[in-house]
Order: C-alpha cells, then sequence, then structure tokens
C-alpha cells in the first residue's frame, strides 16, 4: 500500500493495485531490454549507491576494504561432447521441421527430431564407440548446416549450431579435445556460459568479484561484479582500482594471491591505495634478492658486499645483467642461496624489476601489520558460503549472463539489507513495521534524478 513501492513499480491504478505474480518478472525484464540497449546497469548502479548509504549510516569509512571472487555455476545442464554436438543438431532440425521444411532433410536427420532419439546416440555407450558417434555427428551436423535456407539463418538454432561448428571442428573434422577454447559454447540453453579450472575443479558459468567496506561493528558489501568465469582476479583487482579512482585519505584493499600484479601494485599506489595481498601465488624468488643493493638502475654490490665488473639494465624489460668475479662467488658463504650462474670465466646475475619487487614484498608480509591484514580478509571469505547455502547462487533460475547478473544483484542487496537490519536491532527484536519505515525511508528518501525522473520504472514523478 505504500505510495513509494507503488512508483517504484510503475502501479498507476488507485482504485486496485495491478499487482500480479508478473510484476517483478516485468520489472526485470525492463531491466534487462535497457542494459541490452544501453549497456547501463541501472539495478547495480542502485544497489551500489544503496550500500554506499547503508555504510553512512554504520559509521562505515571505507579506508579498509577487503575482496574476494566466487565461481558460480550455470544453472543450464553440464553436457558432454556428443551430447553438446547432438543437441545442436536436434535444435536446428526441430525448427525446421517446425517451420514445414523437412521436406529437405533425409530420413536420417529427421530422426534427430525425435524426442527420445538421444537415448540411443549419446548414452550407454562404450569407450570406444563415442569417437565414431562424435564424427557421426559431426557429419549430420554440418549436412544439416549446408541445407540451410534463408528462412532458418535468422534462427537461434542455426546461429548456435554454426557457433559449435566452429569450436568442435576445423576443415570438416573433428577437433582434438586440447584444442577447444575454454570460449566455446558449454550448453545452448546458456551461451553465455564458459569453462574454466581453477584451484583443481571444473567450472562451467561465470564468477563474480565482492568488494566488502570494513567497519568496526559492520561490514558492507559496496561494489561487486559479475563476469564469465574465464575474467581473471587480476583484471577485477584492475577493474576495482580504477573504479575507486584516487583516495583522499590513505585506502587499504586486502586480496589473496591471484590479485596481485606489478600492474595493480602500481596502480594502487598512484591512487593512493595499498593493495595487501595476503599470499603471492606462484614460485617464490630467493629472499635473498632483496638485499642486493640498486641504484640508478645498477646494480652496485651483491648482498656478500662484493661490486659487480660489470652491470647492464634494459629499461624495455626492466631486466638487469651483472657479471662478477667467478671465483669470488664460488667461495662465498651465499653461493647456495644466491641466484647467481656460474659460466667458463665469470659469474652471471640476472635479475628482473619484478623479481626484486616481489622479493620486497614477501619480506613485508612478515610484518606484524601484514599479518593482521591476513587476519582480517579471512572475514570475507564467508560470503561466497552465504551466497551458496543462503542465496543458492549456482540455482539461480534463469541462463545468460545479464539475466544471472541481475539475480545476483539481488542477492547482494539481500545480504546488505540483512547486515543493516541486524546491525541497527542488536540487542533488540526488531519488529516487522520497524525494519519496514527504516528501509523505506534509505531506499526511497527522493526522487531517483534530475527532474523527478525515476530511470528504474521509467515514469515522472506526478
Amino acid at each position: 500500500m505504500d505510495p513509494r513501492f507503488q512508483y517504484a513499480l510503475r502501479l498507476t491504478s488507485y482504485d486496485e493495485i495491478p499487482y500480479s505474480d508478473r510484476t517483478p518478472s516485468r520489472f526485470r525484464e525492463r531491466l534487462y531490454r535497457h542494459e541490452l540497449e544501453t549497456g547501463e546497469d541501472l539495478l547495480k548502479d542502485e544497489i551500489e549507491r544503496l550500500s554506499g548509504e547503508f555504510a553512512k549510516l554504520l559509521k562505515i569509512n571505507g579506508s579498509l576494504k577487503r575482496m574476494d571472487s566466487v565461481m558460480i555455476s550455470s544453472s543450464s545442464k553440464n553436457m558432454g561432447r556428443l551430447e553438446l554436438m547432438y543437441t545442436c543438431v536436434s535444435n536446428l532440425v526441430k525448427a525446421i521441421v517446425k517451420s514445414g521444411a523437412s521436406g529437405k532433410l533425409p530420413e536420417h536427420l529427421l530422426k534427430y527430431g525425435e524426442d527420445h532419439n538421444i537415448n540411443a546416440v549419446c548414452y550407454r555407450l562404450e569407450k570406444d564407440e563415442v569417437r565414431t558417434r562424435l564424427e557421426t555427428v559431426a557429419k549430420d551436423a554440418l549436412e544439416v548446416f549446408g541445407l540451410c535456407g534463408d528462412e532458418q539463418r535468422g534462427h537461434d538454432a542455426y546461429r548456435l549450431l554454426e557457433r559449435m561448428l566452429s569450436d568442435q571442428t576445423k576443415e570438416g573434422k573433428l577437433k582434438p579435445n586440447t584444442e577447444i577454447s575454454p570460449q566455446s559454447l558449454q550448453n545452448p540453453s546458456d551461451e553465455d556460459a564458459t569453462y574454466r579450472r581453477k584451484a583443481g575443479k571444473a567450472h562451467k558459468g561465470y564468477v563474480a568479484n565482492i568488494v566488502e567496506d570494513c567497519g568496526e561493528d559492520a561490514n558492507i558489501i559496496t561494489q561487486y561484479e559479475y563476469a564469465v568465469n574465464l575474467h581473471s582476479d587480476s583484471d577485477f583487482a584492475a577493474e576495482v582500482i580504477e573504479n575507486l579512482g584516487a583516495q583522499e585519505e590513505k585506502t587499504v584493499l586486502i586480496t589473496d594471491g591471484a590479485y596481485a600484479s606489478e600492474d595493480n601494485f602500481k596502480a594502487a599506489q598512484e591512487n593512493n591505495i595499498e593493495l595487501v595481498a595476503t599470499t603471492l601465488t606462484g614460485q617464490e624468488p630467493p629472499k635473498i634478492v632483496n638485499e642486493f643493493v640498486i641504484e640508478d638502475n645498477e646494480i652496485k654490490s651483491c648482498p656478500a658486499g662484493h661490486a659487480p665488473k660489470d652491470c647492464t639494465y634494459n629499461e624495455e624489460k626492466g631486466a638487469y645483467r651483472a657479471h662478477f668475479d667467478k671465483s669470488t662467488c664460488e667461495s662465498c658463504l651465499h653461493k647456495e642461496t644466491c641466484p647467481v650462474i656460474m659460466h667458463k670465466k665469470r659469474a652471471l646475475v640476472k635479475l628482473s624489476d619484478a623479481t626484486i619487487n616481489r622479493a620486497a614484498y614477501i619480506e613485508t608480509l612478515s610484518t606484524e601489520e601484514y599479518k593482521e591484514h591476513a587476519r582480517k580478509r579471512n572475514g570475507v571469505e564467508g560470503v561466497p558460503s552465504v551466497l551458496r547455502r543462503r542465496h543458492g547462487v549456482d540455482r539461480m533460475p534463469v541462463r545468460g549472463l545479464l539475466r544471472s547478473k541481475m539475480w545476483f544483484g539481488f542477492k547482494v542487496g539481500a545480504i546488505n539489507v540483512k547486515r543493516v537490519i541486524a546491525a541497527t536491532t542488536a540487542g533488540a527484536s526488531p519488529r516487522p513495521t520497524q525494519a519496514f519505515d527504516f528501509l523505506t525511508n534509505y531506499i526511497f528518501p527522493k526522487p531517483c534524478s534530475d527532474n523527478n525522473y525515476c530511470r528504474l520504472s521509467g515514469n515522472y514523478a506526478a
């Protein structure tokens, strides 16, 4: 009955509120169409705007942030290679039959239009039968693709079969498994989903990134991103740093090692952001690298205090090459840990800016300040768990990047709302009307933008 909700949902009748089970879905559809046409995600803008209001209310200043990503499974079926190829052929055959052009298809292709034929072709096969079936289905796919006329070429089934053939075949022959791209079609019903292996597990679907602002008594998710699961954590970090921009006060952003890169550390420093990666991926350089004395792009001395005979620096690659006396290096106490390479006449040390910076950063991780940051980061690990257990992100009833991103945005908003209610009613039993009044005062305190125009609903205020 609240007119602010009626306004937001575009309900215009004062005699009878025309609210039905289709009202929210029509609302989501308008948001989806708007993003398709303009690329503007109005829901994400609003969720993040509200999170900023919630952070102010809970007195969270945003100087300490932590970040984590979560792999999200597509709600479509996980298909093997044979089933995927068969389904693409079957969908196009059914579309041709439905259009009344079945006469152009030979009998062996018409079987793809029968509902139960997939059981005989794809399931309960011996291992040596799979390859033969794959070749047969690929041959049939090429045949039906060539038989299509102009009336079929505008159909989604035609487009998906064309993409599948590009992914799975080359010059009319099956590609080896190792040559199939992770960006290849995973299921015709969710063409945006991609394939990725992470931490030894296979994932088909998407990935989300969460940025949480930390306060003394509460935390709020202030940013989120959603993309195909090939999007790396390092790319997410670069985008978050760019979105934050230059900070007036020093801001600490705590992540894990997957977000770390030389470019990200540099960009963070330029914006007065301290990027703290609690662990680093990849091989660690020897700790002794940090003890080389380097000034003005020149190695002045090694950890033992010996000066090199010569030293060059490649500015384009950020790499040093220095030659030392071989006999001195052979008798050095640091010989076992030093990255020196013994040649016939001289000893060579090769270092890069990336290796030197990495060694220096690893040393800082052992300080008490960074250990405290590592302990604080552990809290954000609970957000992916909550998204899975309580909000079912792996079972969203929609498919496709934009639609599932919208549902994910609502789930982020739900987490924030629950946190605000918990923080503002701590130690008391909140009445439903109390929570309702509080949230509506922050959700609809004023028109969404200038001229009383609401972009979410497409209405002008009366």
